[in-house]
Formats: C-alpha cells, sequence, structure tokens
C-alpha cells in the first residue's frame, strides 16, 4: 500500500546543503495528484519520502530552470481549459526549505498530449514537443520565472507509417539544445526523423536548417550527446536500437539495447550519458532492464557492457545524479522508483534501494542551497 501520498509537507525531514529534492513526474489517471518530492542523499543514494509538492494533471515530464527556483511541467492530455487538440504547461516556483512548489501559472501547450520540454541555457525560453499534436511550442519565460503566451509554434507534416499504429502522423516526442544555445534538436517519432533547427536567443525564434532521417520504423523518441558534444545519440522507441551520428549528423553506427536472444515486446524509453562521459545508459521497456554502454571517447562508438533489471516493470524513466553516483529508474507500471550505484571505473549498476510512488514517469534534481 502506498500512505506517502498523504505525507504532509510540515512533516518534512530535515534539509541539509549536501541533500538534493528529488521531484517526481506522474500519471494522474489513478491515485497520484500530481508532482511528488523526495530528500535524496548523494553519498547513499538514500530516498526519504517528503509529499506531493503540487497537484497537477498528469505531470509526465519536468525541467528545471537554470536558476534551480523554478519547475516545469508539461500537462499530458488533449483539452485544456476549453481548448480541443491542446495540453499545456505548468510553472511552479521551488520551496528549497520545504521542497513545495507553488504554481505561477498554466499556458496552453499550443498542440495535444505534450511529453517533453527544455529550457534553453539562458533560462530565457521554454521549448515543448507536443506528441499528438506534432509540433515544437516555443514560450518566453517572464522574469519570475512564470510563462508567456507561446511566441512561436512549429507544426510538422506527413509520417512514414512504417508502423500504421504508431506513425501514423508526425509525433514529436523531445527537445534537446545544444551546448553553445544555437541549436536545437527534435526528434519525430512519426517521420523517423530528427529535425533540426537554429535558435536565435534574442528573440526565441527558430528556424529548421535541416533533417536527418533514420531507418523507417526506428521512431525516434530521446536523444543524448556525448561529454565533449563530438557526437549525438538518437534511441529509437520503436526498434530499441541507439544510432549514433557525428556533430554534423553523419551516422555512425547503430546497435540494439537488447540481449540478442530476447523475443519479447520491445520499447525503447530513456537514453543518457554519465558525467564522466564514459558510459551511456538506456531503458527497455517490455525487457524491463537498463542496457549499459561504454563509449569509445575517439570515435563515439558503442560497445555493450551488459543489462541490469529495473526491479520494476515499464522503465518509462531513469535520471543519473549531478554527481553521477547513482542513477533512479521511474518504473510506472510497478510503480517504484528504484536507486542503482553506478561503479566509478565500469559503470556497472548496482540495486541500493527502492521506494513506493503512484505511476513514475519523470525525475528532476534541485540542489537545496
Amino acid at each position: 500500500m502506498k500512505v506517502w501520498i498523504g505525507f504532509l509537507l510540515a512533516l518534512a525531514p530535515t534539509l541539509h546543503a549536501e541533500d538534493w529534492l528529488a521531484y517526481i513526474g506522474t500519471y494522474t489517471s489513478g491515485a497520484s495528484k500530481g508532482i511528488y518530492v523526495v530528500r535524496y542523499a548523494p553519498e547513499t543514494g538514500k530516498l526519504t519520502p517528503i509529499g506531493l509538492a503540487a497537484p497537477s494533471v498528469s505531470p509526465s515530464f519536468l525541467a528545471v530552470h537554470p536558476s534551480g527556483r523554478t519547475l516545469y511541467a508539461v500537462n499530458e492530455s488533449r483539452r485544456y481549459s476549453g481548448l480541443a487538440n491542446s495540453g499545456s504547461v505548468s510553472a511552479f516556483s521551488v520551496n528549497h526549505a520545504t521542497g513545495a512548489l507553488t504554481l505561477l501559472n498554466i499556458v496552453p501547450s499550443r498542440g495535444a498530449d505534450p511529453c517533453h520540454l527544455t529550457t534553453d541555457r539562458s533560462g530565457r525560453w521554454l521549448f515543448v514537443a507536443n506528441y499528438s499534436g506534432g509540433s515544437v511550442a516555443v514560450f518566453p519565460i517572464r522574469e519570475d520565472g512564470s510563462l508567456g503566451e507561446a511566441s512561436q509554434l512549429v507544426e510538422f507534416t506527413g509520417s512514414t507509417k512504417a508502423d500504421p499504429v504508431r506513425q501514423e502522423a508526425p509525433h514529436a516526442h523531445s527537445v534537446d539544445v545544444s551546448q553553445d544555445n544555437t541549436t536545437l534538436y527534435v526528434s519525430d517519432l512519426g517521420n523517423d526523423r530528427i529535425v533540426v533547427f537554429s535558435f536565435d536567443p534574442a528573440t526565441g525564434k527558430l528556424t529548421q536548417r535541416g533533417q536527418t532521417m533514420l531507418k523507417p520504423g526506428t521512431g525516434p523518441r530521446h536523444i543524448a550527446f556525448s561529454r565533449d558534444r563530438r557526437y549525438l545519440y538518437s534511441f529509437g522507441e520503436l526498434t530499441a536500437t541507439v544510432t549514433t551520428f557525428t556533430a554534423a549528423m553523419e551516422e555512425i553506427q547503430t546497435i540494439s539495447t537488447l540481449p540478442k536472444d530476447y523475443t519479447g515486446p520491445q520499447s525503447g524509453a530513456e537514453i543518457a550519458v554519465d558525467p564522466t562521459g564514459r558510459f551511456l545508459y538506456a531503458s527497455n521497456r517490455g525487457h524491463n532492464s537498463i542496457a549499459v554502454f561504454t563509449i569509445d571517447a575517439e570515435q563515439g562508438r558503442l560497445t555493450p557492457a551488459g543489462h541490469i533489471p529495473t526491479q520494476g516493470k515499464t522503465p518509462r524513466f531513469f535520471a543519473i545524479d549531478p554527481a553521477g553516483a547513482h542513477l533512479i529508474v521511474a518504473n510506472q507500471d510497478s510503480q517504484n522508483l528504484t536507486v542503482f550505484s553506478i561503479h566509478p571505473d565500469t559503470g556497472a549498476l548496482t540495486h541500493v534501494s527502492s521506494l513506493e510512488v503512484f505511476e513514475p514517469v519523470s525525475v528532476v534534481f534541485v540542489r537545496v542551497p
């Protein structure tokens, strides 16, 4: 029985400067009420429940402002405040003393089922991927962290239909900003492509400058960058494969995230490179594992280094802590978070602890000042 849903923020454990707050996005079709918060101890990986940080409708992906003072959440739905074919985006101020979130405002996402978001490096703009809407929206961020109405909407068209069920239309699945804050990469699952935009930080304007096609039926979902930004790794949801590209978007390698003898359902979810840049991790729904790869620093190529069971079902997301010491998995269907320590030399994962949470699907960290 999951009882911490009623845990009072007023009774939160004392937060120390060496601790972090970990916010958990969820789906709210069942018992969940919104965004939850736990205390994370980086030395041990221990998670201590604090409670419901803020009620919110299906906050399925979270992002933190570079200042650490504001948290943003997509509200993954198809109708907001009477608007058809639009979800919403919520902005919250962060109380570092208690972990509570205070709603600043909510704006329409300008497309159905927003599923991913990120700020630019300056913290002046927010990008949102609308999955069913097949679009990307840009929002100005005000001085207080709240959001203005969308300043630009880019709508995609077409689809490969290689998978007639999942690729019947364009599906923007992720938005990622380059380190120099001049480029936005958008994974379009429905069109088997990564769309590249030039980004003007002064105006927030996006201008498409190219696209890179993947093998039909791949269904690109999320991407990760090598530490030196020389390579980009695209995770194909439908094929559970990682495709490696150079910074110029030239394909180098495509490799499966599943064991060679596995014949069950496949569905790639999250992908990330650890802070040292030596290891890449990818979560497999169906197989319920984290695939571990070592990274060739010179060529960017991946070498399989094993599969670790997630101690749960449907690992929709995972997050590596800022120190690179632990990896936290959000197992959506078994409704639990599982914490793994990361071996500094091999990248191997060792299960440390678990915590029951209603339908967890996103995790972000905020440092306690």
